[in-house]
């Protein structure tokens, strides 16, 4: 656990290690002053001659002792709170990059309920580990083992009964892990799963507020809250009776040390200077005793989530390489392109055919594309069409890199995009997805980053150009407003124009469109149209579209059906030949004709025809 974590200290763990030693000292500090009242009651007892600057010497000694324990703790942990910050920045950056190599579905299948919590509260809570329990922890258990060794010097009978305290304590912190632990993935499974369930329900507060507080999601809402408290009472009352007794026990070094030393003393068999030594000195450890013994009962939880942070980091990342871009063109080419969202199963090969055969059929069930090959020529307009379903979003995300194939390849001018890395594969394309995000920044900030070296000049020619003035200019601070919580200043059309100009800053060469209109207004609708003519000269484009109106002028349309390919040729071509594209096609006509039925049963209701 320690290792793990030490990994990602760099430059920060050699002050790690100094705040342990500055902590120990402080501790080692603590338990001086009891030596010192030894020394004076030894002379109490006869042992020894005594006069006030004696008794003078011995009582600043304990008082120089508290105040270089309180320096050094407050010193030592200043130390290891620096070092455990840094540490856990280094740590949340480490799973940024790896969230960033991780494939798309990773992340969606993970929640953003999930990723929160790995992101804020499972790696702050390494800040317990670091800052605490590492140089607190390690230094309040070796100084009582040096006191140890030296009261064996002292009496080691009446060492040994100062130790037996321990191996009863032990034995119930032994039963408390044994039976908590078991519990610990439960318990985590009940908070990820209510992390992910308010993240949820907070997003969707606004279908929440339209309907009753017996909703769906109020229900999960609350019945997700209510497990994890029952899985927290369920383990707390499973820990927390031997929690108690280990507590009571280890530290209580003198539970026989005083009734039989006394015993002993009383015999004769020890003398009572060394009685007195070894009790003070046992009243002395049991305080840092008590206080590494804190950790303890964390330390299951930390440990499981650091395994679930491990887990994550080693987790496959999407293949790619150093290399950059060395494609002879902007052709893009899906080469009998096969797909399945799920992880497939691991190919043996001393697997027997049945083995084999089973796994490939749960392969060919959950697949979602089937050996798709078409070719977006350069300078040209690819139009993906189909059901929803098809695969047409899925082919976008696999040109991206979102994904890695199943079986097959996707090439940029004869390159593999695997064998490029994401930042040259990321300069070949600019994609406009239909779900836009944007950052809660100024919208002038969310359209550079599509560039970052550009001017503001060239920011605003690229917001004119998406048609995105018009409603900037209501705005109060214009294109400097804050986007809002993942753009919820702004309507979905909105959204997507002020994506549409952050891929026109980018100005790559290759464009891909995924429903950019899809939340637009016949009128926004054709500026919008306007805009992605003018931008898309010259370049490969490839627009994914379920208005066919929109598309019929496409050089080619490719028509999906069930993810595979049912057809590809112009629209003239399709309307001839592919019946697949003439069952859309109609569909889609007759949806105008309803529009259209309903527009002029509307004017005429407003009195249009009286």
């Amino acid at each position: 656990m320690f290792k793990k974590v030490l990994e990602y200290a760099g430059e920060y763990r050699k002050l790690t290690y100094a705040s342990i030693i500055v902590v120990m000292l402080g501790v080692a500090a603590s338990v001086l002053p009891f030596l010192f009242a030894w020394q004076i009651i030894t002379p109490l007892l006869g042992y020894g001659e005594m006069d006030v600057s004696y008794v003078c010497l011995r009582i600043l000694a304990i008082g120089v002792c508290g105040i270089l324990y309180a320096l050094l703790y407050v010193k030592g942990l200043q130390m290891s709170h620096r070092a455990a910050y840094h540490i856990l920045k280094n740590i949340r950056a480490s799973l940024q990059k790896k969230m960033e190599s991780q494939p798309l579905g990773t992340i969606q299948e993970k929640g953003v309920g999930v990723i929160k919590k790995m992101f804020v509260d499972d790696i702050e809570s390494i800040e317990l580990l670091l800052a605490h329990a590492l140089p607190e922890g390690i230094s309040n258990v070796a100084v009582p083992v040096f006191v140890f060794i030296a009261m064996f010097f002292a009496d080691w009978k009446l060492a040994l009964l100062s130790l037996l305290s321990l191996p009863l304590g032990f034995v119930a912190m032994g039963v408390m892990y044994k039976q908590g632990t078991g519990k610990v993935g439960a318990y985590y499974g009940a908070a990820q799963k209510m992390n992910g369930t308010i993240v949820e329900y907070i997003n969707g507060m606004e279908v929440v507020k339209v309907f009753n507080r017996d909703g769906e999601s109020y229900r999960r809402f609350e019945t997700d809250v209510k497990n994890y408290r029952d899985f927290t009472l369920d383990w707390y009352k499973v820990c927390w009776p031997w929690m108690a007794l280990y507590n009571s026990l280890i530290p209580c070094i003198a539970l026989f040390t005083l009734p039989v030393g006394a015993w002993f003393v009383l015999k004769g068999w020890s003398n009572l200077a060394d009685f007195a030594l070894v009790l003070c000195m046992s009243f002395g450890i049991g305080a840092p005793l008590l206080r590494s013994l804190s950790f303890l009962s964390t330390m299951p939880q930390v440990n499981y989530k650091i395994e679930s942070l491990e887990a994550l980091m080693s987790a496959p990342p999407l293949k790619q390489t150093p290399k950059v871009f060395s494609g002879k063109n902007h052709d893009i080419s899906f080469e009998n392109v096969r797909f399945d969202y799920q992880e497939g199963a691991a190919e043996g090969g001393n697997a027997s055919a049945a083995e084999t055969s089973g796994r490939e059929k749960k392969k060919q069930d959950t697949e979602v594309l089937h050996g798709i090959s078409f070719t977006a020529k350069e300078d040209s307009l690819t139009a993906l069409v189909g059901e929803s379903g098809s695969g047409k979003s899925t082919l976008a995300k696999l040109l991206v890199h979102f994904y890695d194939v199943t079986g097959g390849a996707v090439k940029i001018g004869g390159q593999d995009v695997r064998d490029m890395s994401i930042e040259a594969l990321n300069r070949e394309i600019s994609y406009v997805s239909q779900e836009q995000f944007l950052f809660n920044m100024s919208l002038y900030d969310n359209i550079l980053l599509g560039k970052p070296d550009a001017t503001r000049e060239e920011v605003l020619a690229a917001a004119e150009k998406a048609q995105c003035m018009e409603f900037l200019a209501r705005l109060e601070k214009g294109i400097d407003t804050m986007a809002g919580d993942g753009g919820k200043q702004l309507s979905g059309g909105e959204r997507q124009r002020i994506s549409l100009a952050r891929a026109i800053l980018k100005d790559a060469p290759i464009v891909v469109l995924d429903e950019a209109t899809a939340f637009m207004d016949p009128e926004n609708e054709e500026k919008m149209n306007a805009a992605i003519a003018e931008v898309i000269q010259g370049k490969t484009v490839i627009v994914i579209a379920h208005r066919l109106h929109s598309i019929v002028a496409a050089d080619k349309i490719c028509v999906l059906q069930s993810g595979q390919l049912a057809g590809e040729g112009t629209h003239e071509e399709l309307l001839k030949d592919c019946p697949a594209y003439q069952k859309l096609w109609a569909a889609a006509e007759g949806s105008a004709r309803w529009s259209v039925s309903a527009q002029e049963k509307d004017f005429a209701m407003e009195g249009g025809f009286a």
